[in-house]
């Protein structure tokens, strides 16, 4: 039996490793923690959507030139979910990652906004690519959420709800 040879097995680790980074980008997105009270009991509902990835998120999409990040995160409730009519209440704070496109490092800040859904909020037209949109019970919602830091946001933002700092 051959003994394989140890300077060769790192050879092989080396060349399995990703490839070398050549640029870094900086991209801003902007996105919103949906609400509204619903029922007799005014049921504070958290509206989230559900990517290809069968990931629970907030509606969100990237800042276009000449755009500010609240108007982003209003086009893009409006874009992704179909809803029409809100009402934008306040900053709740940023979220910034990073992660890698092929060659890539993409820096990514993320503005996150408390805004109340308004008017039918029950008609609800996700774009294609979604799974799924729906309103969910905060404590579920919290509990769904795909991304920690974006949870932290939507637990601040209820807490300004019950403050009733709206």
């Amino acid at each position: 039996m051959k003994r394989p040879k140890p300077i060769q097995g790192i050879r092989n680790l080396a060349l399995k490793r990703r490839p070398v980074i050549d640029e870094v980008v900086r991209e801003t997105t902007s996105g919103g923690v949906v609400f509204r009270r619903h029922g007799k009991n005014q049921e504070v509902q958290i509206l989230l959507m559900q990517d290809a990835k069968n990931r629970w998120t907030i509606p969100k999409g990237h800042v276009e030139p000449g755009e500010e990040p609240r108007q982003t995160a209003e086009r893009e409730i409006r874009e992704e979910t179909g809803l029409k009519e809100m009402q934008v209440h306040s900053w709740l704070g940023k979220v910034n990652f990073r992660y890698r496109r092929s060659h890539t490092l993409v820096l990514m800040s993320m503005h996150i906004y408390l805004v109340e859904g308004q008017g039918e909020s029950d008609k609800l037209h996700p774009e294609e690519w979604l799974n799924d949109v729906k309103w969910l019970p905060a404590a579920e919602a919290i509990d769904k959420i795909a991304y920690e830091d974006i949870g932290k946001l939507i637990l601040v933002g209820m807490k300004k709800i019950r403050k009733g700092e709206l």
